[in-house]
């Protein structure tokens, strides 16, 4: 049993440091954990061991307290009727929460889906408006929107019964410039995709450079000879002949082996930063690889490989999410007091800015 002296004194220690750890809470907005804390300090606090665990605590509950819901980006659910694909396209935006109470414009990331997804995977599946929220209020990137167009099994081309690729820049991107404030130089668009998402943002990037600023492709589906027996690609009607066959000839003919060297003969270098699992059940580690290999040679200070842990899965896609966009918005514009539309900035060339 303690003698009086030093029971006196360990109650002022107690005392002392519960006032200290209330203080802080209280300047910090976040009294509502004062109760809890009451009765953890009923307990022995002294010990260095109960002293570090509380302070650890009370970080996580500062830092969770900063992100408050107030300050979290909104999603839309938006639609249009395309011509191009003969039916309704369904999209949902990402809006940053200072959106409403300024007049800037914005960047654009547009993010597309794999051949079986639709305009919900990235927010269901990918956890986009949790990244994007982080992202944001950590300062790594800077608020922006970000758009995620439907177009189940399209592979983003102009296919024989759907035309994708024109409905995304004839449609898609004038729609939301005019329902939203969207930064339209070059430097106010970026694209990843996973898997046939891949696909179409490497061909967007290779087929459209005097647009785009950088791009990401989680398991780009880029085979460079010929898909395997189990993609899709085989199976839905981006690239089936009208007997339903295959058709390899419109799969070279699109493919990025074909737009390559016209894309390095012109002055525009979009950055890329490409990722895919190590144990890719489609062996697209090896064909990102190749890809890679392309792009280095030619412009080492704009692509960037990740081969990390995994399968073709949303357990590698939604893990990458956070790298590629932190990646991407290097070569993007901040969001701008008045809109620069695109022919009133010059082409950027190759090399960051």
């Amino acid at each position: 049993m303690s003698s009086p002296p030093e029971a006196a004194l360990q109650y002022l220690r107690v005392k002392r440091q519960r006032t200290i750890l209330s203080a802080i809470l209280v300047a910090d907005g976040s009294a509502l954990y004062s109760r809890r804390l009451s009765s953890l300090t009923r307990q022995n606090l002294i010990s260095g061991e109960n002293v570090t665990r509380i302070i650890s605590a009370l970080a996580a509950l500062m830092l969770a307290a900063s992100f408050e819901p107030g300050l979290a980006g909104e999603l839309r659910g938006e639609t249009f009727d395309s011509v191009a694909l003969g039916r309704e396209m369904r999209f949902v935006v990402y809006v940053p929460d200072e959106y409403q109470s300024t007049a800037h414009y914005y960047p654009v990331l547009y993010l597309l889906h794999g051949a079986g997804g639709d305009e919900n995977a990235w927010v269901e599946r990918g956890n986009v408006k949790q990244e994007a929220d982080k992202l944001i209020a950590s300062g790594a990137v800077p608020p922006t929107l970000i758009v995620m167009p439907g177009c189940r099994g399209c592979w983003w081309i102009d296919g024989a019964k759907e035309k994708a690729e024109t409905a995304f820049w004839s449609e898609l991107l004038p729609t939301v410039a005019r329902r939203y404030r969207t930064i339209e130089s070059r430097d106010g668009l970026l694209i990843a995709g996973l898997s046939a998402g891949g696909y179409g943002a490497v061909r967007y990037a290779m087929k459209y450079p005097d647009r785009v600023a950088a791009v990401a492709a989680f398991s780009p589906a880029v085979y460079a000879v010929t898909p395997p027996t189990a993609s899709s690609a085989r199976t839905q009607p981006a690239f089936l002949e009208q007997d339903g066959k295959f058709n390899q000839i419109k799969w070279n003919s699109l493919n990025y082996p074909r737009l390559v060297d016209a894309y390095f003969d012109q002055k525009f270098r979009v950055s890329f930063y490409l990722v895919s699992g190590d144990g890719d059940r489609f062996g697209l580690a090896f064909e990102t690889a190749l890809l890679f290999k392309r792009l280095f040679d030619n412009q080492p200070d704009n692509a960037e490989l990740r081969i990390v842990d995994g399968d073709h899965n949303w357990a590698v896609w939604a893990n990458a999410l956070d790298g590629a966009m932190r990646y991407l918005y290097r070569f993007a514009a901040r969001p701008q007091h008045v809109p620069v539309r695109r022919n009133d900035v010059g082409p950027v060339v190759a090399g960051r800015h």
